[in-house]
């Protein structure tokens, strides 16, 4: 009796701060998607009127979406470039051994300590120095550098696990690198691979310091949400907060039944290869 009496109030502490947690992460959200029905702008509690007329007025936004095409376009170019740089990268801390692999190591993952303010000014000042121009362009290729560590950290870590035995019996059988590298080790790595991409693609749709130094003259969304917020909170940014919500939900769900996916897969082909007692 003595033991349940002092388990079951663990479990009740333990319930709420886990409660409290999730509310303080996950409440101002609700309240988010709440407003952004709200007929009566933003403002009072709990809202009334409730209709789609801001969503109605966020569709017709022109500029607003401009500037989701704009960000999308950075998002993509910004995923090609980390992975391209990213994934030799990984290969050559896995499976190379080269002097200064420790140094290297450590400034691959410099851009994941550094603020992005820094990293931001540093690429505008190396911009200015060659006379490029700011645009777009820009952007992609300092959203690009600055993700390359994410790509690299999350390839490395998928390497780590990968069982080598498919890529030796590959070489083995005559296949050369190239081949094996190909047929045998980027399929090992789709997960993590297809991990790094949508969490590269997510981090440049919401970088807002590196384009705050490096825009032209399109906006990006954030900017473009920043820019608007200076004038006041309006129902259509918290419209166009819930899209953005919602498409990262989408996002979530997809790469989580991936993995389940790629998991179970990975499950049956262990059993498969298990050798069966006579």
């Amino acid at each position: 009796m003595s033991s349940e009496t002092v388990t079951i109030p663990r479990s009740s502490w333990l319930l709420l701060h886990a409660v409290a947690v999730f509310a303080f992460l996950y409440l101002p959200i609700a309240v988010l998607i709440l407003y952004s029905f709200n007929g009566e702008g933003v403002g009072g509690f709990p809202p009334h009127h409730l209709t789609l007329d801001w969503y109605r007025t966020l569709f017709a936004d022109g500029p607003i979406w401009d500037s989701v095409l704009n960000s999308l376009q950075v998002a993509f170019a910004a995923m090609v470039i980390s992975l391209a740089f990213g994934v030799p990268a990984a290969l050559a801390l896995d499976r190379a051994q080269f002097p200064g692999k420790a140094l290297f190591r450590r400034l691959v993952l410099l851009p994941l300590i550094l603020p992005g303010i820094i990293t931001g000014l540093s690429l505008l000042m190396l911009f200015n120095l060659t006379g490029t121009r700011l645009s777009l362009l820009t952007i992609m290729l300092g959203h690009g550098t600055a993700l390359i560590s994410v790509a690299t950290t999350e390839v490395f870590a998928g390497l780590q696990k990968l069982d080598r035995a498919q890529e030796e019996a590959s070489l083995d059988l005559g296949a050369n690198y190239w081949q094996t590298f190909w047929r045998i080790t980027v399929p090992n790595l789709k997960l993590p691979i297809v991990g790094a991409a949508l969490l590269i693609f997510t981090l440049s749709m919401d970088e807002i310091a590196v384009s705050f130094f490096l825009i032209g003259r399109d906006n990006t969304l954030p900017l473009e949400i920043w820019g608007r917020l200076r004038r006041g909170i309006t129902p259509e940014i918290n419209a166009i907060s819930t899209v953005i919500f919602i498409f990262s939900l989408v996002a979530i769900v997809f790469w989580y039944r991936l993995r389940v996916r790629a998991e179970g897969s990975a499950d049956v082909m262990a059993e498969l290869s298990e050798p069966t007692s006579p």
